[in-house]
This record gives structure tokens, C-alpha cells and sequence, in this order.
């Protein structure tokens, strides 16, 4: 009968226990708290700084599109710019070019009046101021001639016109042919090529298209050597070392368009 009673108390003792627990754990365990204001002030605090950046980076880009659009303009109107003048220049310089082409045109016409003009005063008055060339030379076309009467051997001859800045006559067109054969040289050197063989005499018209015309140099010129010489209008060789006269050219001075009212001689080219 004492162990019912025991038994009983344990048991009551325990259901006491558990209720005490269950007990505890209604009334001791606490729920949490409720969200504090703090944290929705900071949410909002974050959402406006969103918005903020999002404004900011909404105003940034249209000034960066409002500056770029104007820079692009600015470069699209220094490109018109340098394209007019590109354009304006290249006219000036067509127009340059163009007034150039005219005044050497027209320099060159003067100069052919003035030739032309000079040239018929020379012919009235040989050594007329506006002659191109020195003093005892004769004026034909674009070169000037002279004859020296004295009897040398060919190299000498080709030595005394080298002196006066000419070389020995070389006839090669019909209009000098024409020239030296009105002249009736006989016995005057001409510029053809000394050569080792005798040759025969042919007409001057067949020198024209000759290929024996001199253009080297006297340095291996000897005495057994053949030199070709004017008679009237023929063509002889003779040896080198005989003494003849020559005739010598050179080139014509440019006819000064002053020169011809001018009372200033020409000097003579040396």
C-alpha cells in the first residue's frame, strides 16, 4: 500500500515537473521583437540615394549628349571650314597658274616680236645695238658665226674658235646649209670628225644627215689623220696638219627687248 502511494507521488511529482516545464517554456521563452523604425528609415535613406544616383547618372548623360552633339558640330563646321579652304586655295592656285601660262606666253611673244624686229635691223645695220651677238660676228637664227682668215691646221682651228666659246661650224639642217653655202667659203675647216682613212669629196647638202660630225675630243689626233674642210659647195678631206682657214659658231644670246632702243653694246662672250 506504501509502494501505490510512492508511486503516485513520484508520478504526481513528475506531472508537476513536465506542467512546470510547459509552463516555463509558454512564459520564459520570449518572441521576437517586432521591426524598429531604425531599419525602415534606413531603407528609405537607401532607396533615396538610389534614386539620387540614378538622377545623377540620368543628368551626366544628357550633358554629356548636349556636349558631345555641340563638339560634333563644332568639328563638323571646322571640316566645312578646311574644306572651303582647300577648295579656295586650289582655285587661287589654278587662277596663279593660269596668269603664269599667260604672262610666259606673252613674255615669249615679246620675245619673238623683238628677235624678229632685232633681226631686221641687223640686216639694215649689221652691228645695230640689239645684235645677240659680239662684234664681227654673223647672226643667223639662233647661233652667231665668224670667219678667221688665217692659216692653220685643223686642232689649231678647233683651238681658236674653243677660245672664243665656239667650236668648229657643224652643218646639220637646211636652214644653216642654205646659210654657209650664200657664203662661198673656199678652203675653211669644218666640224667633222678627223678620220685615219683618205676619203672623196662629196657635195655639202649630203653632210646633213651625216654622222661624221666631231663631238669628242683632239686628244689622240695625229698627223696621218684626214680633216674635212668647205670649198664652195663641196666637201674635201685633206691631212689634218694643212693649213686652212675656219669658220666658228656658237650659240646666240637671248635678244634683249630694251636692247633694241638701247645705244649699250653687247660684250662678246668669252
Amino acid at each position: 500500500m506504501s509502494e501505490e502511494v510512492t508511486y503516485a507521488d513520484l508520478k504526481f511529482q513528475d506531472s508537476s515537473e513536465m506542467g512546470n516545464i510547459q509552463e516555463f517554456d509558454q512564459v520564459g521563452v520570449k518572441a521576437p521583437p517586432a521591426p524598429s523604425h531604425v531599419w525602415r528609415r534606413r531603407a528609405l535613406a537607401l532607396i533615396l540615394l538610389c534614386l539620387l544616383l540614378l538622377i545623377g547618372l540620368g543628368v551626366l548623360g544628357s550633358i554629356f549628349y548636349l556636349t558631345s552633339k555641340i563638339e560634333m558640330e563644332k568639328l563638323e563646321k571646322l571640316q566645312n571650314f578646311r574644306d572651303k579652304l582647300q577648295s579656295n586655295v586650289s582655285l587661287q592656285l589654278i587662277y596663279n597658274m593660269d596668269s603664269l601660262e599667260k604672262i610666259r606666253n606673252l613674255s615669249s611673244t615679246l620675245q619673238e616680236m623683238a628677235t624678229k624686229l632685232c633681226y631686221e635691223l641687223c640686216r639694215k645695220e649689221p652691228e645695230h645695238k640689239c645684235k645677240p651677238c659680239p662684234k664681227k660676228w654673223e647672226w643667223h637664227e639662233d647661233s652667231c658665226y665668224r670667219e678667221f682668215k688665217k692659216s692653220e691646221t685643223w686642232q689649231q682651228s678647233d683651238f681658236t674658235c674653243s677660245a672664243h666659246n665656239a667650236s668648229l661650224v657643224k652643218i646639220k639642217n637646211k636652214s644653216v646649209l642654205e646659210f654657209i653655202k650664200s657664203k662661198e667659203l673656199y678652203g675653211y675647216w669644218l666640224g667633222l670628225s678627223p678620220r685615219e682613212d683618205y676619203k672623196s669629196r662629196k657635195e655639202l647638202d649630203e653632210t646633213i644627215i651625216s654622222s661624221d660630225w666631231f663631238t669628242g675630243n683632239t686628244s689622240d689626233l695625229n698627223a696621218a689623220m684626214y680633216c674635212g674642210y668647205i670649198y664652195s659647195k663641196y666637201v674635201y678631206y685633206d691631212l689634218c696638219t694643212e693649213g686652212k682657214n675656219a669658220i666658228c659658231e656658237k650659240l646666240a644670246n637671248p635678244v634683249k627687248i630694251e636692247s633694241i632702243l638701247m645705244n649699250e653694246e653687247p660684250s662678246e662672250r668669252m
